[in-house]
Formats: C-alpha cells, structure tokens, sequence
C-alpha cells in the first residue's frame, strides 16, 4: 500500500511578519497589469509608478511631513484629552451605581447621537479651526475609551471582590491589586479602539471643518484639481499611518497585560 502525500500550503513558507503584505503585493500587481495592458483607460486609475513619483515629490519638498504633522498633532492631542477623560468618566460610571443611576441614562442617550451630527454645534462652540478639530476627536476616542472602561470595571469577579474584602485590602489595594488588573484587558481594547477613531476622525474633520495644513487637505487638492496620483497617495499614507497606530497600540497593550499577568502571579 503506497503512502498517501499531503499537498503542502506554499504559504507555510512565507515568514508570519510577511504574509499580511501578500494581498497588498497582489493588488498593486493587478493595478499594475491593468494599467500596463490597457484594460483600463480611466483617468481615475494613473500608473503606480506615477503615484510613486509623487510621493517622492511630496516626501522631498518635505510638504508630507508638514501635512502628516498637522494630521498627527491634533489626532493625539484629541485622543489624550478624549481618552483620559474616557477613562475617569467610565471608572466612576462602572465603580458608582449613584452615579451611574445619576448620568448613565443621559450618557447612554448621547452615544446614541452620530459623530459627525456634533460638527455644526463644535463649529459654534470653538469655530472652524484646530480647537473644533480636537474636540470632535476628542469626542471620538471618549465613548469606546468610556463603555469599554465601564464594562471592564463592573465585569470583575465578585469573588475576587470577596477575597480583597476578608483580606482587608484597602480602597487603593482594591483597585491597585484587584479591579485595574482584572479589568485591564477590556480598559486596554477601549484605548484601542480610541486611538483608532480618532485617526478616522481626523480625515473626516479636516474634510469638513476648514482644512488648513493636513494629510486631509492633501487630498481635497487633488480632488478639486482631479490630481489621482496625489489622492491615491494620500489614501496609501493614511492607511500606513493607521496600520502603524494599530501596531504600536497593539503591542503596548501585550506589553502592559503582560506586566498584569507577572504582578498578578507575584502577588
């Protein structure tokens, strides 16, 4: 009886860091044919090598780096003040049931309302410039950062509670050693998803709030003068910028429920 051989998976070859870029590589080289061969003569559709040239052009007139700084600036500034303010409003949310009794219904109320349904009131409130812009996103990264926070806290095992209660743990010791660290993991994907949103807010209030300097406004000038070099650019860096926000959040937040793990077991 012959031995029976198994087809191999080709892409059990590729190293793991490499095999996220396969799709990518695979529809840059569709893009590619479909210029290359003519199966397409839309406008709308340039050659990637001319979306290359103009982004060595924005990247050597140093134009990228002002615009990607604007971009970066107020989406992190928006994202401390959204976060921070996340978290204190959902740690006494999911702590108090007073004050839950007391605010949560308007809360829950509010998070009901579309994100972009706040732009004519911040408009009104800080104009149409950088503080409008912080401000929306700060509005963006504060609700995940508040309901995952508030989810995390009231998801703490009671008989974790218990214990820290006959051990006589202090109101400190009991968040310190007990609460933050059981409810890490769900406080860390809120920051997550936090930092996440308020990239995407980003575009979206540099499109519809007054531009000024931004990777947003890179885009709008290629919209208004039909440039689909410089928009399909600006799209490849917005999405790179975003994987790299991801990445970074991820790995702090692995890096941080590790340290949770090691303090929980050397208690």
């Amino acid at each position: 009886m012959g031995t029976i051989t198994t087809s191999r998976n080709p892409f059990k070859r590729v190293p793991p860091t490499l095999r996220g870029w396969v799709l990518p590589l695979v529809l840059v080289g569709l893009w590619w044919l479909a210029v290359r061969l003519g199966w397409s003569t839309s406008p709308l559709l340039v050659a990637p090598e001319k979306v290359l040239s103009t982004g060595w052009q924005q990247i050597s007139s140093g134009k990228l780096f002002a615009a990607l700084g604007a971009s970066l600036w107020r989406d992190l500034v928006g994202f401390a003040i959204g976060a921070s303010s996340g978290l204190l409003f959902g740690a006494l949310l999911g702590a108090s049931r007073l004050f839950e009794k007391l605010v949560g219904p308007s809360f829950h109320t509010l998070k009901q309302i579309s994100l972009f349904a706040w732009i004519p009131l911040l408009s009104v409130w800080f104009g149409l410039g950088d503080a409008a812009k912080v401000a929306f996103l700060s509005l963006a990264a504060f609700f995940p950062v508040v309901i995952n926070t508030c989810e995390g806290i009231r998801g703490v095992p009671a008989d974790l509670l218990e214990v820290a209660r006959a051990l006589k743990f202090s109101a400190w010791q009991r968040w310190r050693l007990v609460i933050l660290p059981a409810a890490a993991p769900s406080i860390f994907a809120g920051i997550h998803l936090g930092l996440i949103y308020a990239w995407l807010a980003t575009l979206g209030a540099e499109y519809l709030l007054v531009s000024g300097q931004g990777i947003g406004n890179l885009l709008i000038d290629g919209r208004e003068h039909f440039w689909m070099d410089v928009v399909l650019f600006g799209v490849i860096v917005i999405g790179l910028v975003g994987f790299a926000l991801n990445w970074v959040a991820g790995r702090l937040e692995a890096r941080v429920l590790a340290w949770r793990g090691h303090s929980v077991a050397g208690y």
